[in-house]
């Protein structure tokens, strides 16, 4: 075997390629020969310095970018404003929650009902007045129980302002009592912006989310 062909074996299996020869025969033949065992070493050393030479200067553009950058994201406006607007509904919807605990806590502590009610008659007004309140305290404490409330409070608040209106035009009820429960339409109100609020962005999720489904 010429050393010229395992010169060229040598330098192939450096490379990472198939030398050719068989692997105990090269390394036979550099065991061998001193000539080809120098040249082999010298080929390896010059691949080694070929392969860790340091990369090219790059001029750092880091300034460069972040002036680029704007300077708000955007959106960030928009959900700032989206902020601002859900903590006033939860402020509203706290002020209404202790609104109605104070309707409710004089018909509890003392059976003082409207109207000279029953003291039982009274006490149960004032339950379902305090529900309500903790109903209310509770969306504004936490938002995203508002969709599930308001089964409840919508049913409430539709029988009783449709019996409201027919009581008010019988004359069964006085325009001052019938006023007081228009905190209640607040309420339910309120809670209902808070629900379509955080309903917005899962509904603009999903849209997208489709929307990249039938693309691909």
């Amino acid at each position: 075997m010429h050393c010229p062909d395992i010169r060229e074996a040598v330098s192939a299996r450096l490379d990472g390629e198939a030398p050719g020869i068989p692997a105990a025969d090269l390394d036979g033949h550099l065991a061998a020969c001193p000539g080809c065992a120098a040249w082999a070493e010298a080929a390896a050393a010059l691949t080694r310095r070929a392969r860790l030479a340091p990369a090219p200067a790059v001029p750092d553009l880091t300034a460069r970018v972040l002036g680029a950058l704007p300077r708000q994201l955007p959106g960030a406006r928009a959900a700032a404003r989206s902020r601002l607007v859900t903590a006033g509904l939860r402020l509203a919807l706290l002020a209404v929650g202790v609104a109605q605990a104070g309707l409710a806590w004089p018909a509890l502590t003392s059976g003082a009902g409207s109207m000279s009610a029953p003291v039982h008659l009274a006490h149960e007004t004032g339950a379902w007045n305090a529900a309500l309140a903790v109903a209310f305290l509770a969306v504004a404490a936490v938002p995203r129980w508002a969709a599930g409330s308001l089964p409840f409070l919508g049913a409430f608040s539709v029988l009783l302002a449709a019996h409201t209106v027919a009581d008010l035009a019988a004359g069964h009820v006085h325009a001052e009592r019938a006023l007081v429960h228009l905190l209640l339409l607040v309420g339910v109100l309120l809670v209902s912006l808070v629900a379509w609020r955080r309903r917005r962005p899962r509904e603009r999720t999903v849209r997208a989310v489709a929307r990249r489904r039938v693309a691909a």
